[in-house]
């Protein structure tokens, strides 16, 4: 009888990792492509893109003026940087970070918790303005 309720479970089994396999597979699939690879973590979207330093940043200030963002205050050091603002009365930071060469950072963080789709928006608008210089 024991031996019947293993062979009952072993399909629940298989149906349970292969579906968290799949997700897993489609999910970095989606990750990796387009202009770098990103990651959602703690409230907020990091990105890599193959680019300089200083073309990653132009791009993000484009951003902030093309969203018509308000009280936006830049901060810039050698290799690492912050655009703080509001967008639609949500705090919105940008952080810029020198990662290797024609390798740069972005973190992008919408609100105090962070909105996974508002940050994916402001991603795409960054890659848009990157591409377009």
């Amino acid at each position: 009888m024991r031996k019947n309720k293993i062979w009952l479970l072993w399909p629940a089994a298989v149906v349970f990792f292969m579906s968290g396999c799949a997700a897993l597979v489609i999910g970095g699939a989606a990750a990796g492509t387009g202009t770098g690879t990103y990651f959602y973590v703690s409230g907020e979207l990091q990105t890599d893109y193959p680019f300089s330093f200083d073309k990653v940043w132009a791009a993000c200030e484009k951003t902030m003026a093309d969203m018509r963002a308000l009280y936006v205050e830049p901060s810039r050091e050698i290799g690492k940087g912050t655009i703080s603002s509001v967008i639609r009365d949500e705090k919105v930071r940008f952080v810029v970070t020198y990662k290797a060469k024609n390798v740069t950072t972005v973190s992008v963080r919408v609100g105090f918790f962070g909105d996974k789709t508002a940050s994916q928006l402001l991603n795409d608008k960054i890659g848009d303005n990157i591409s377009k210089d």
